[in-house]
């Protein structure tokens, strides 16, 4: 409940933040979001192609954009400063969620061990709703690109999201043991990787920020929308956003994701 209260608070505080800028008279822009997201996190073996490739998911969203270049309450460009022309203020909700295996060298066929088949038997699911804002910075005139002075414009971008994640575990692993044959318990921890910490696996609901960072491209096909392709990446400040922390020396980092997404943008004239 604290979690469904924490973000409707921060919703609210991004409503009346469009509010205060609508009332300062700047146009707006809303657009949806969708795209394949590579999750990298304790799943899998670091910089390894099979981890990257197999643990990928999918991501949607809707974005909402301040554009400082346009007052819509004159149906006039504002007045001619840097920023106004090459900023724009874009808020976002946005869900993914990607299924999560093990892959790598010590999952290979090859291996028949316990710990090799308690890794190949566990599975995982991460589950994550944003909201956040991000400054987006465009090199060219946005005036420019609004009367298709080209076709294209460039940007990055930079801000922060609040995460609520709800992952999921489970695993296929029978032990050995017929004292101990529990297969698909996650609570016991004869299934899981006996290397592991204890406490590794945990399932429960959480909330942490993060950093995101893009790069991307519109491209102009009406005088009121563009398409928009932008290449993300997102940093938790948490590691257990995938629902396993399994605290090796390899365990670096943070859990984070890439996320190439295509969008569609419409301009609120």
């Amino acid at each position: 409940m604290l979690k469904a209260k924490q973000l409707a608070f921060l919703f609210l505080i991004f409503l009346a933040s469009q509010s205060a800028f609508s009332q300062l008279g700047f146009s707006h822009e809303i657009g949806v979001i969708t795209g394949p997201v590579a999750f990298q996190s304790d799943f899998g073996e670091r910089h390894d192609f099979s981890t990257n490739k197999g643990n990928t998911g999918i991501g949607v969203g809707l974005v909402h954009y301040i554009n400082f270049a346009y007052r819509a309450d004159c149906n006039c460009y504002t007045t001619d400063n840097y920023f106004n022309d090459h900023f724009k203020l874009r808020t976002e909700l946005s869900w993914n969620k990607t299924k999560l295996n093990h892959f790598g060298r010590w999952v290979e066929d090859s291996r028949g061990s316990i710990e090799a088949n308690q890794l190949r038997g566990h599975s995982g699911e991460a589950n994550n709703f944003d909201i956040g804002m991000q400054l987006e910075f465009f090199p060219l005139s946005i005036r420019s690109f609004q009367a298709f002075g080209y076709k294209f414009a460039p940007f990055l971008s930079f801000g922060a999201h609040y995460t609520s994640f709800n992952p999921n575990a489970s695993t296929s692993f029978i032990n050995p043991n017929p004292a101990d044959n529990d297969p698909g318990n996650i609570n016991n921890p004869d299934n899981f990787y006996s290397g592991w910490e204890p406490g590794s696996i945990n399932v429960e609901s959480g909330s942490t920020w993060s950093i995101v960072s893009s790069v991307g491209v519109r491209y102009k096909i009406a005088p009121l929308a563009d398409l928009m392709l932008d290449l993300r990446w997102q940093y938790y400040f948490s590691d257990w956003v995938d629902g396993l922390n399994h605290q090796l020396e390899s365990n670096k980092n943070n859990d984070w994701l890439v996320w190439l997404n295509f969008g569609y943008i419409y301009y609120l004239d």
